[in-house]
């Protein structure tokens, strides 16, 4: 005895990435910002006067690679029950990897699905991780072991904020862009040799050509099946890295590189 269930039904799950300074949006739902304490004291206020909701709240948590894991999670779960939010209501990622990683992520769960979208605060989140939909947060057992993927609505990437980066934040992007070129677009890789990206121009330049790649990628294979494991160059060892030093000695990018040249 056999009962079939057809669900061949095609979702357009596309979205559009916006690089140029973040435009004035309005919602009109609950909308929850979720941040960290290092982004909210540099641009919270900044954010604030380019978004309106008709009901909108902040969840900040703790900053730190340490904290991507299911006590946090917990933290914007609760918030979001606390104020009774519904199906209908959108979650706004506000910060680097991190912070987008766990929102991503309690929106795939919350009430089995909200919208989300990500407005990346890092140079790595918005070459890489803002793009694609991967969500997760760590555990015990090692990094991103938990997580969905979850598309969001919309992502918007400004490059006013990387004028607060640290040094080795931007190095850290700097990794994943290269990761980015060298595994999928030669043309890019060779671009990169001479570019000046402390340039603003050559900068926003170079994070399109990234997002474009890596966006052609995902087209291709959203899952992660097959071509899209590439993107994952250097970062089996890097992930062990960060797991062996309890993600207190280097950076997600920093880690990266070196698991490239171990890799290599």
């Amino acid at each position: 005895m056999q009962v079939h269930i057809e669900l061949k039904k095609v979702v357009d799950n596309s979205y559009d990435i916006t690089i140029d300074r973040l435009p004035k949006i309005h919602f009109d739902t609950k909308v929850a910002v979720v941040t960290n304490k290092t982004v909210a004291a540099l641009h919270l206020e900044y954010l604030l006067s380019n978004i309106s909701a008709k009901e909108l709240h902040v969840i900040t948590l703790k900053d730190g690679e340490e904290y991507k894991n299911q006590e946090s999670v917990n933290a914007i779960l609760d918030s979001l029950f606390e104020h009774r939010f519904n199906r209908k209501s959108m979650l706004i990622a506000f910060g680097g990897g991190v912070i987008g990683d766990m929102t991503g992520f309690a929106a795939s769960i919350y009430q089995r699905g909200i919208d989300f979208i990500q407005i990346p605060t890092t140079l790595l989140s918005q070459v890489d991780a803002s793009v694609g939909g991967k969500t997760g947060m760590n555990n015990k057992y090692g990094k991103n072991l938990v997580g969905a993927f979850h598309q969001p609505r919309a992502v918007y990437i400004d490059p006013y904020f990387l004028t607060t980066l640290p040094k080795r934040e931007f190095g850290a992007g700097v990794a994943e862009i290269v990761k980015m070129a060298v595994t999928f677009n030669k043309d890019f890789f060779e671009f990169l040799e001479n570019a000046d990206l402390h340039n603003a121009q050559i900068l926003q330049e170079t994070i399109k050509r990234a997002v474009e790649t890596k966006a052609n990628v995902v087209a291709q294979d959203e899952k992660e099946h097959g071509l899209r494991a590439a993107l994952n160059y250097g970062h089996t060892f890097g992930h062990v890295i960060e797991n062996e030093t309890k993600y207190k000695q280097f950076l997600h990018g920093e880690a990266v590189a070196i698991g490239m040249v171990m890799a290599n």
